[in-house]
Parts: structure tokens; sequence; C-alpha cells
């Protein structure tokens, strides 16, 4: 299954917005641009159209633990302020926030 969409919701009092991103193609590096991209896109016009919304990036749990762990991505999830949502694929539910 390759996830990508744009989901509104509320996390408590937030508005929030989440990306879900799968990580199914053979290279997560360029998925991981693309996602980057993508991100700071949405996350300007949402800017301009609800600022109160937060945007986070969802990704698999197993894709965060083998790939967002690499000092490199740590360091572009920092240098771009991204708020990740870590997702369990098999058991549909969200293992962690992170802002």
């Amino acid at each position: 299954m390759r996830a990508k969409r744009l989901l509104a919701a509320e996390q408590g009092a937030e508005k929030i917005a989440v990306e879900v991103k799968s990580f199914t193609k053979p290279s997560a590096i360029s998925e991981f641009h693309t996602a980057v991209g993508q991100y700071l896109n949405y996350r300007r016009a949402l800017r301009s159209q609800e600022p109160t919304r937060i945007l986070y990036l969802a990704v698999p749990s197993q894709t965060y633990d083998e790939f967002f762990r690499l000092r490199f991505i740590e360091e572009g999830v920092k240098e771009y302020q991204l708020y990740l949502i870590v997702y369990d694929v098999e058991n549909k539910r969200i293992v962690q926030w992170i802002k």
C-alpha cells in the first residue's frame, strides 16, 4: 500500500495537518527529498491559509528506525524543523509524536 495524502485533524487542542508517507520506493533518500520539499510547501501554504494548524510528516516505524536515525537525516529533520508522527503499519497505530 502506498500512502501519500494530507489529512486535517485535531490532536488535543491543537489543529494539525498530516502528510502521510509510506517510503516504499527503492531509494529512501529520494523519497526523503520529495517528502521534505512537499512538507515545506504545505507548511508555507498552511501559514497563509490556516496559520494555527501545525503540519506533521507521518512515516512508518520501520523507516523511522532504519532511515530517520541516520545522522544526515536527523540533521535534516532538525534543520528543516520537521514534526514527525511515527506509525506502525501492521497495527495501524501511532507509535510516537516528535516535535
